[in-house]
């Protein structure tokens, strides 16, 4: 994982978002692609395509939420949780032990197939008390092939849980400076939001 860390520079795949409400039994999946570029100073691009359609950017401190239907871009700034970001949105692409160590109590649960790779289990326990009042636990299943999160799940302390599956997933290729802009209509509002 270390050494795969150092390595990684881009990372694209497919993704699958599922947020699930425990208490009324809901569960509903947003599905898109992933783009990462630079780890240690992070790009990243989320293009949700269904069911409902929209781009979230995330550089440096800041991150904007396109809304094409709408047409309208949502700009946050993420300086005051900043760590928070990194913590959560970032896990297990390009992280090193050493920084999950430092974060988390880490626990290897073992190995398992996910659809048909096999993948290191592990479980993860928020030290910074912020985090931990967000997030009880988080389950990351690490890739044996790319050393990269295959799938993460992230339990809050209500119950409910949010699944991020990455497939498709390819490493290091060449992404264009485009592919971390918002493609937005023509007089698109935008709104700064807190």
């Amino acid at each position: 994982m270390n050494d795969a860390a150092k390595r990684l520079r881009t990372v694209t795949a497919d993704l699958d978002y599922t947020t699930v409400t425990v208490l009324v039994n809901d569960r509903s999946t947003e599905t898109g692609q992933f783009y990462l570029r630079n780890p240690k100073s992070p790009e990243m691009l989320i293009e949700f395509e269904k069911p409902d359609p929209k781009t979230i950017l995330f550089r440096k401190n800041s991150a904007e939420i396109y809304y094409p239907k709408m047409n309208r871009i949502e700009q946050y700034d993420l300086a005051s949780h900043s760590g928070l970001v990194q913590h959560l949105l970032l896990l297990g692409f390009g992280t090193d032990e050493a920084s999950l160590k430092s974060a988390y109590n880490v626990t290897l649960v073992g190995e398992e197939q996910l659809e048909g790779e096999d993948t290191a289990v592990l479980e993860l326990t928020p030290k910074d008390p912020a985090i931990a009042g967000q997030l009880t636990k988080i389950q990351m299943w690490v890739s044996e092939d790319s050393w990269t999160p295959a799938q993460q799940q992230f339990f809050e302390p209500s119950g409910d849980y949010l699944i991020a599956r990455y497939t498709g997933v390819k490493i290091n290729r060449t992404l264009p400076s485009s592919t971390f802009e918002i493609n937005a209509a023509k007089g698109v509002q935008r709104v700064k939001k807190e």
